[in-house]
C-alpha cells in the first residue's frame, strides 16, 4: 500500500512537472514570436504574411501593429464558431500575447538605419521566429487562431491545407500591401526558411504529451502541426 501511494505521488509530481514545462514553453514561445515579428518590422525588409495585413491596418487606423494583431486574432477566432473548431489555452493566449510582445519589443528596439543593421535584424527575426514556433507548438496547447481557421476550412470544404493556406495568405498579403504593409525580400526569405526552421525547433523543444482529457489542452502530435499564425 505504501509503495502504491509513493508511486501515485511520484506520478502526480511528474505530471505537474510536465505541465509546468509545457506552460513555460507556451508563454516563452508566444513572447518570442511577438519579439521576432517586431524585429522583422524594424528591419523594414518585409514581414510574414499576416503581419503585412496587420501593418497595413495599423497604417489605416492609427493603432499599433500589436493592437491590430490582437483585434484580428480575436475576429478570426470568432470565425471558429461556425467551423466548430475547439480552441485551446494556447489559442486564446496567442491572441493576446503575440501582439503585446510585439508592441513591447518595438518600444524598446530603436529604428534601424542601413543594411548593415537591417539585414542582421531580419535574419535574427526569422531564426528567432522558428525557435518560437517550435516552443509554442510543441507545448501542444492548441493551434493559433489563424491556423485553426485554415484547418477548420479544410475539414468543412475538403480542400487541401496547402491550397487553403496559400489562398488565405495570398489574400492577406495582397490586402495588407494595398493598405501600406511592407512586402520585400524578407517576406520571401521568411516563406522559404520558416518551414525547415520550425521543423528543427519542434524536435529540439518537443515536450511530453499531456495525459488525460483537459479542456484547455489540444491533443495531437506537434510534429503534424502547422505554423501558429
Amino acid at each position: 500500500m505504501r509503495q502504491a501511494t509513493t508511486t501515485t505521488r511520484g506520478h502526480l509530481l511528474s505530471t505537474r512537472n510536465r505541465l509546468g514545462r509545457r506552460l513555460v514553453q507556451l508563454y516563452v514561445g508566444l513572447a518570442l514570436y511577438g519579439a521576432s515579428s517586431a524585429l522583422l518590422v524594424v528591419s523594414g525588409l518585409g514581414l510574414e504574411p499576416w503581419n503585412v495585413l496587420h501593418q497595413g491596418l495599423a497604417e489605416l487606423t492609427g493603432l499599433t501593429i500589436g493592437v491590430v494583431s490582437i483585434i484580428v486574432g480575436a475576429a478570426v477566432l470568432l470565425l471558429w464558431i461556425p467551423l466548430r473548431q475547439r480552441p485551446g489555452l494556447g489559442t486564446v493566449s496567442n491572441v493576446f500575447m503575440v501582439g503585446l510582445a510585439m508592441d513591447g519589443t518595438l518600444a524598446l528596439v530603436p529604428d534601424a538605419h542601413g543594411l548593415a543593421v537591417r539585414i542582421p535584424l531580419l535574419l535574427a527575426g526569422i531564426v528567432l521566429n522558428g525557435a518560437a514556433t517550435g516552443l509554442y507548438i510543441s507545448a501542444n496547447f492548441g493551434p493559433g487562431p489563424r491556423d485553426g481557421l485554415m484547418t477548420g476550412l479544410h475539414r468543412r470544404t475538403g480542400g487541401s491545407i496547402r491550397l487553403i493556406r496559400t489562398a488565405i495568405e495570398v489574400a492577406v498579403v495582397a490586402t495588407g500591401f494595398a493598405l501600406g504593409g511592407t512586402v520585400g525580400i524578407g517576406t520571401l526569405l521568411y516563406a522559404l526558411a520558416i518551414g525547415p526552421l520550425a521543423q528543427l525547433f519542434l524536435r529540439v523543444f518537443a515536450a511530453p504529451s499531456a495525459s488525460g482529457g483537459s479542456t484547455v489542452v489540444a491533443t495531437g502530435s506537434p510534429e503534424r502541426a502547422i505554423l501558429p499564425r
